[in-house]
């Protein structure tokens, strides 16, 4: 039972350090918290599902549409809501984040409904339901590996753009010092709608996986995932990518035991116990680092 319950908890925390990323990463480079994320990575779901459903796009070729689609929301979400109060009080964007979370949600069901979808029957290539790997009673499917390579492939493939391309490089003065980054060229502006693009693309990919894992997808399943991942993000270390993967790795094993060894009516409590206990222990998190504001005078 342990490892089975480890394996579900390894698969749904690399989803949570999917989205847990693209909080973090907006964080880094804006300082703020995209409340909205999560619905990006509900609309993922739902597109591909409308791809798959109306156009006839098989899963794979939906997949990358609707990455693609989210990345294309997320940078409309920076331009539209978020770059009119770029010198704004944070109070003002966080405001702005929670309303266009809501406002999401509700252009969800007006446009496919509020009720649950299934995901559509027969799209999902058959032989992930098949069997790839059995060991200590565990059988792992080949959507499994799917989910587990394919997380791994991305949070690689992210590192490495944030590391070795001149975008990633970009990206990191941004966050240190915006100023000095508009002094020496950098366009502040496109390399944040950059950021949110690049966050909406994974939080798209998160959002297929979990509709045609679980098989359901509905209007608001961004809210509850998105704040899982906030608390994966938070127990990482709000603002580092690497605390942000292991905190989502973590925060899903975590919950997966919790569910298996006492009850899954306190899965979700968890999350939320897990981001209370360290934000008053570590207020950092894992990876993060305190930073002392001054006060400003009147």
């Amino acid at each position: 039972m342990f490892l089975q319950q480890l394996v579900n908890g390894l698969i749904i925390g690399g989803i949570y350090a999917m989205i847990a990323v693209g909080y973090t990463m907006i964080y880094g480079v804006v300082q703020l918290i995209n409340f909205a994320h999560g619905e990006i990575y509900m609309l993922g779901a739902f597109f591909a599902v409308t791809f798959i459903s109306v156009l006839g796009l098989p899963f794979y070729a939906a997949f990358i549409l609707s990455m693609a689609c989210c990345a294309i929301c997320g940078m409309l979400l920076d331009v539209v809501a978020y770059r009119p109060l770029r010198n704004s009080p944070r109070l003002a964007a966080l405001i702005t984040a929670i309303g266009m979370s809501i406002f999401l949600q509700n252009l969800a069901m007006i446009i496919w409904g509020s009720r649950p979808k299934p995901f559509p029957h027969g799209t999902v290539p058959a032989y992930f339901d098949n069997t790839a790997v059995t060991f200590g009673g565990v059988n792992l499917s080949w959507f499994h590996l799917f989910i587990f390579g394919l997380t791994l492939v991305m949070m690689i493939g992210l590192n490495l753009i944030i590391k070795k391309t001149r975008w990633g490089k970009a990206m990191r003065a941004v966050a240190q010092n915006k100023t000095m980054a508009a002094l020496t060229g950098i366009n502040v502006n496109r390399v944040i709608t950059y950021t949110f693009a690049l966050a909406g693309a994974l939080g798209g990919a998160a959002g297929v996986m979990v509709g045609a894992y679980y098989n359901s997808l509905y209007p608001t399943m961004g809210y509850v995932a998105g704040v899982k991942a906030f608390a994966a993000a938070v127990l990482g270390g709000i603002g580092s990518v690497p605390g942000a993967m292991l905190g989502g790795v973590l925060l899903g094993v975590a919950e997966a035991l919790g569910a298996g060894y006492l009850s899954s009516l306190y899965r979700d409590g968890i999350s939320y116990a897990v981001m209370i206990i360290v934000i008053i222990l570590i207020p950092a998190g894992l990876f993060g680092k305190l930073i002392k504001e001054t006060k400003k005078s009147m």
